[in-house]
């Protein structure tokens, strides 16, 4: 397996940004474009004279040359203050010192608090749920009980990664199914590529459609200044369409390794790879039977994100009720696992530690807008960008953005970091070009998780080195369906710019 460089890590990279972001308010003329926003049930236009509010309607809009429909001012799908094209100022220049440097990230942490304290509680609540082994055992009892359906298996467990990923973020937690599954589809006869394609294939495509990840999609639409649900219904259906062909892509390939086993990948690129779990006849440790606790803790985290997102839709909620609902399923499974009040609050406060990275990168990247912003650069950035792409046609555009974002996650493979870096400068500019805002974040999602099939810097390698396979084994299967999937989401976003 290829030695991979060390990369600083994603804080590190945000720093480094922010810092850069300060040179830039010494180097770029300082300007800025008249902005529109909504309080209170009002636009209000800000300009360098002050503020002046105008008629809450359509026809203020269309005067101002902003292609925005009135609906999403008055949803609230659009949060965060529009520019307005044509109104573009130079004003005097306010470079940034070291010791706004330093006070970025503080800044962009209070900014961002909402957004923080949701990642920690789902953090919390994914800990507090995972030390019940509900999920292990619902996989395992399901492997047990289509003993000798393997193909009815792969169907349902792929679905099931796929899910996991798309709605709360599973990714890492996916390593834990690789010592159940492997000796299970060993013994069924095939090789060790079938459960690999199982759990990270299943995993990565379900971070490409991620209908309400709350560390891609979530984040993304929230520094963009769009609503999460702009957009979801496309990514329902694009999870439909790239799970069904993982599936049958994943089906084909097992069939004709049980066919005839001298047709697997890894026996001819390979050889003979020893499995690293035990696969004797003695190790059956699925489980038989779910107790009724269990599947009540499985209802209720599958409950728990369901009902996330319908009372977003239902109920306008945000950040706070979401947060609160997390909450709520975290102690209601600590009272069905009778488990005493100090160890709830220890695992509780662990889980949050394991985002709290997470946490701190999308404050710490909001801090990159905040020099930016107190700089006066951001607009100019937005101005002499706009005057390159202007005239560009939607569809290359866009195009364009995709690609941006699948090279640019070599750099950063945080889904969070990424968003909240880049979603501020590219969500502003996609409205002044016209560009829906949730085919932007569209974009970065698609682009982002496409190369998760195969960057370095994604877990890969860690799931390459679970199953004893090497990277080149890996990269001769994924890369056709790779490419299907890069067609797919390329189609999905052009359809989707002029829709």
């Amino acid at each position: 397996m290829p030695k991979i460089t060390n990369l600083p890590s994603p804080l590190t990279i945000l720093f480094g940004v922010i810092l850069l972001a300060s040179i830039g308010t010494w180097l770029i003329p300082a300007g800025q474009y008249n902005k529109l926003s909504v309080r209170e049930k009002t636009f209000i236009v800000t300009t360098s004279a002050g503020e002046k509010i105008v008629p809450f309607n359509q026809k203020t809009l269309d005067s101002l040359h902003l292609n925005i429909a009135f609906e999403k001012f008055e949803s609230g799908d659009i949060r965060k203050p529009v520019s307005i094209p044509g109104t573009y100022q130079t004003l005097e220049s306010k470079p940034q010192s070291l010791l706004k440097v330093l006070q970025a990230p503080i800044k962009g942490v209070y900014d961002s608090i909402d957004i923080v304290f949701f990642i920690l509680i789902m953090g919390s609540f994914v800990y507090v749920f995972n030390e019940t082994k509900a999920i292990e055992k619902g996989v395992s009892y399901l492997a047990k009980s289509m003993k000798g359906r393997e193909p009815i298996l792969i169907v349902f467990l792929v679905i099931i990664f796929s899910f996991c990923r798309a709605s709360y973020g599973m990714e890492e937690e996916a390593l834990v199914f690789y010592p159940i599954l492997v000796p299970l589809f060993l013994k069924a006869g095939y090789d060790l590529l079938v459960p690999l394609s199982i759990i990270f294939g299943g995993t990565t495509v379900g971070g490409i459609a991620a209908f309400s990840n709350p560390f891609s999609t979530i984040i993304a639409s929230n520094a963009a200044g769009i609503n999460w649900l702009d957009g979801i219904y496309q990514r329902l259906f694009l999870f439909v369409i790239l799970t069904t062909i993982m599936i049958f892509y994943i089906l084909r390939y097992a069939k004709k390794v049980k066919n005839d086993p001298t047709q697997s990948m890894v026996f001819k690129i390979d050889g003979l790879v020893k499995s690293p779990y035990d696969v004797s006849p003695d190790n059956d440790t699925e489980i038989n039977q779910l107790s009724a606790k269990t599947k009540l803790l499985l209802f209720i985290f599958l409950f728990t994100f369901l009902g996330m997102i319908g009372g977003v839709i239902l109920f306008d909620w945000w950040t706070l009720e979401m947060t609160a609902l997390i909450l709520a399923s975290s102690i209601l499974v600590g009272i069905i696992m009778r488990m005493n009040e100090k160890v709830f609050i220890s695992q509780f406060i662990k889980g949050a530690e394991s985002l709290l990275s997470v946490a701190l990168i999308v404050g710490v990247a909001r801090g990159v807008t905040i020099i930016l912003n107190d700089g006066n650069v951001s607009d100019s950035i937005l101005y002499y960008t706009t005057n390159l792409v202007q005239g560009m046609p939607a569809a290359i555009f866009i195009l364009l953005l995709l690609l941006f974002f699948f090279l640019f996650s070599l750099c950063i493979s945080s889904t969070s970091g990424m968003a909240v870096l880049t979603m501020p400068i590219i969500g502003a500019l996609a409205i002044i070009v016209n560009i829906p805002g949730k085919e932007v974040v569209n974009s970065y999602v698609y682009g982002m998780n496409l190369m998760c099939f195969i960057s370095p810097t994604s877990l890969i390698l860690p799931s390459l080195a679970m199953v004893n396979l090497s990277y080149k084994v890996w990269i001769k299967f994924i890369m056709p369906i790779l490419f299907l999937f890069t067609i797919i989401c390329a189609l999905f976003l052009i359809v989707g710019v002029y829709s």
